[in-house]
């Protein structure tokens, strides 16, 4: 069997009845009661009939990614699927990474990310931050076009634009006050990036305006118990493995106000000998953006009995 790691996604990939094709599946079916007893509300329903507007609000896009990509590792482990040699998450991924390695149970994550895209959303109020996708140039570039578009308002102006997402060689995002967020995007596109998407976000996540939310999450964490780690997790923030309780604490603090180091998070995976990187959890986006970040390196998505199988079989 091929070395082999599990990354969970962020949010991005959600959709109304992202669990549907898993049926009536058991483990499926328990983590949505234990979410939804956490969370005090029915997760489940909100999942398979949303609307789309209620699954894209950030205070529920977090938990039920969360329990997506908790639902479909259990599936994995519950079908006689192996240990992997590693675990990571894209953002809020972290959490349910957490999770699967047993450093934090499903009813103690799903209220902690609630309770964090709460305070997300409450740092900056809706319409005043924004992010934007910038597509075709390398990430050193993206970050002195952020730099440049930054110094054209007066230092006062509390206007801000970071690189904040690196996703992969060719695609980073940014993310800051509106008006330096748009400036940076018109900088960038002059400097010979190919595109720069704005993002349908409600907040300018992991970038410096999110500190405020990371002081209330920390205070959060602190009353957090954490387990100690029964798989590697890789962190975000650092690329690092850690397994001291304090350190995981402000790996995730630091985590909501800093940027997503994919790449190097990818490149580290590689580097512990792993082949294949499985996505547990709806959509594919962890999983291309792992082929364009190393060739060499297999994506695979696991979100339904289908993709189950054949992740079972290549890693048989």
């Amino acid at each position: 069997m091929p070395e082999f790691a599990f990354v969970f996604p962020g949010q991005g990939s959600q959709a109304v009845g992202m669990l549907d094709a898993w049926g009536d599946h058991p483990e499926v079916a328990k983590t949505i009661q234990e979410a939804s007893d956490a969370l005090g509300e029915d997760v489940g329903l909100l999942i398979k009939e949303g609307p789309k507007e209620a699954l894209a609000l950030t205070t529920n896009t977090q938990p039920v990614m969360l329990v997506a990509g908790v639902a479909a590792w259990r599936v994995w482990r519950a079908e006689g699927g192996a240990t992997p040699s590693v675990v990571a998450g894209h953002s809020l991924g972290e959490y349910s990474a957490l999770v699967a390695s047993g450093v934090l149970t499903l009813a103690q994550a799903a209220p902690l990310v609630r309770f964090r895209a709460a305070a997300m959303q409450e740092a900056v109020p809706v319409g005043t931050g924004a992010m934007a996708a910038i597509l075709g140039m390398e990430s050193d570039k993206v970050i002195a076009g952020c730099a440049e578009a930054q110094s054209l308002f007066p230092a006062a102006s509390g206007e801000v634009v970071e690189a904040v997402n690196f996703n992969d060689p060719a695609q980073t995002v940014i993310a800051g006050s509106k008006a330096a967020v748009e400036k940076a995007c018109e900088v960038l596109k002059a400097n010979g990036a190919k595109r720069a998407l704005p993002l349908p976000v409600s907040a300018p996540f992991h970038s410096s305006l999110m500190k405020p939310a990371a002081d209330k999450l920390r205070e959060k964490l602190a009353a957090t118990a954490l387990a100690t780690p029964q798989i590697p997790v890789l962190n975000n923030i650092d690329v690092s493995v850690e397994s001291d309780a304090d350190r995981i604490r402000d790996a995730l603090f630091r985590q909501a106000f800093g940027p997503v180091r994919w790449v190097e998070c990818v490149r580290a995976i590689k580097a512990r000998g792993v082949t294949v990187l499985v996505e547990s959890g709806p959509g594919k986006v962890l999983a291309g953006m792992t082929k364009r970040i190393d060739a060499d390196l297999t994506g695979l998505a696991l979100y339904d009995p289908a993709t189950l199988a054949e992740v079972k079989n290549l890693l048989a």
